[in-house]
């Protein structure tokens, strides 16, 4: 099927296929603009070291096309200086294994320009073992900005290293990993949701990361591990490791983790939701930045949660399993931007100048199916999505390229379903922040002393 060209978006304004990989000066990064022709401009900036400033590394880093209210760039408590150029972190994309990789973050910044992308989980033994192969790990599209990369390990040196050899990169933050349930990485990994357990080493492991780089730090977590679940306890971790490191802003999964009997998928939905306890931190820890995540899958709840108080939101599944209806909505509902009026055609188009590239570049790797796969939520609900699906599996069989894909399975969509821009958000959800501050828990007090000696 072909892609009709229009004169607001047509294949004249992407850089050749043949560019798309060429190196720029700043090693690491993919020198595609898919953006080329629009008023985003094309993110360059030069390598740097762990020695360099904030403020050079982040006048390096242009905000993405968008309209901004005013609001939407007030800093919140503790913002880094290096963000002063980008859209607050009012939403972003949770880290998600094998699910967050440059393809889907690839779409994901083709639907919205402001929404804050988040890698999968590195182990800093990865980084470090396959230092003569990290194209492979950290390398992106500098339209992808601003994007966080999310590490996790045990091993002080090993963090460092890590962190060191992910600077020429040049994310905006580094993230670590203290939420991840996974019997891999909590049992015989002995890091991840596990290391809430050990705040004194999750502060020097936070010590350490900001040592060795010049952006901001951050921790994703838990509400608490096992039975140690109590909103004390959490206070504890994050009392701890705030006051003895540079990190400022928390991500708080607001379920806890429960390491023995249950999968990672049923950790995400058997622990209940205490919502309660994020909005705790928000009252006991003033001058520390809070984004919250879990169970929020729609930009009204995304809107709600903030209107309670919190200051960033992170959405996960929703946002993978349904781009369009999430993401779509994420630059005017959550942002204030005027709509882009892009429709899933012209999305498609640019992502096939992106795919045809990306498809065997390391050998085999990746397929077809890799690069297609975080495409497949993006006609949900809609007239043709079934047939569309079951067309894309039987080209994932012989399919070697994206355009072989797309012009073998865009024919079960309607054009009106290819041709329409986003539509407006559904309304008559349900607040789950509504009476959020009626259920917190006592207020905190820290033993300080106590902790000291710990």
């Amino acid at each position: 099927m072909k892609f009709p060209t229009s004169s607001s978006y047509s294949y004249s304004s992407v850089t050749p296929i043949h560019s798309v990989f060429l190196r720029t000066k700043n090693r690491g990064k993919l020198s595609f603009n898919l953006f080329q022709g629009t008023s985003s401009p094309t993110t360059t900036a030069s390598t740097t070291t762990s020695t360099s400033t904030s403020s050079s590394s982040s006048q390096n880093h242009q905000l993405l096309s968008g309209s901004i209210p005013a609001a939407a760039m007030v800093s919140s408590p503790a913002t880094h200086p290096h963000h002063a150029h980008y859209p607050s972190p009012l939403f972003s994309v949770a880290p998600m294994m094998e699910w967050t990789d440059n393809h889907y973050r690839t779409l994901a910044r083709l639907i919205s320009k402001n929404a804050w992308l988040y890698t999968e989980m590195l182990a800093a033994e990865t980084i470090v073992y396959q230092k003569d192969n990290l194209d492979r790990f950290l390398e992106y599209s500098p339209e992808q900005h601003p994007i966080v990369l999310q590490i996790g390990g045990n091993n002080l040196e090993n963090l460092a290293k890590a962190t060191e050899l992910a600077n020429p990169y040049k994310y905006d933050e580094i993230n670590f990993n203290c939420g991840c349930p996974s019997p891999k990485v909590a049992g015989h990994g002995c890091f991840g949701v596990r290391l809430m357990l050990d705040p004194k080493f999750v502060a020097e492991a936070m010590s350490v990361i900001a040592a060795h780089t010049d952006v901001p730090v951050s921790v994703k977590c838990r509400i608490g591990v096992d039975d140690h679940d109590s909103y004390n306890e959490l206070c504890d971790f994050i009392y701890k490791v705030s006051s003895q490191s540079p990190t400022s802003h928390f991500i708080i999964h607001s379920r806890k983790a429960l390491l023995n009997g249950i999968s990672p998928a049923e950790n995400r939905s058997i622990p209940p939701l205490k919502y309660e306890y994020f909005y705790g931190l928000l009252r006991d820890f003033p001058d520390l930045r809070f984004t919250i995540n879990g169970g929020i899958n729609t930009v009204e709840e995304v809107n709600a949660a903030r209107r309670a108080g919190a200051h960033g939101v992170m959405v996960g599944r929703a946002a993978y399993n349904k781009p369009w209806h999430t993401l779509g909505h994420v630059d005017t509902v959550v942002y204030g931007a005027p709509s882009s009026g892009v429709t899933r055609r012209q999305i498609l188009e640019k992502f096939q100048v992106y795919g045809d590239t990306a498809v065997g570049r390391y050998g085999r790797k990746p397929t077809v199916r890799d690069v297609a796969r975080p495409l497949l939520g993006l006609f949900h609900s809609e007239p043709g999505n079934g047939l569309w699906k079951r067309k894309a599996d039987a080209a994932f069989l012989h399919c070697t390229t994206m355009k072989e894909f797309f012009d073998e399975t865009l024919v079960a969509l309607p054009d009106y379903v290819l041709d329409k821009p986003i539509g407006e958000p559904p309304s008559g959800s349900d607040d789950p922040f509504a009476n959020i501050h009626s259920l917190l828990p006592p207020a905190y007090e820290s033993r300080e002393l106590e902790l000291q000696y710990a």
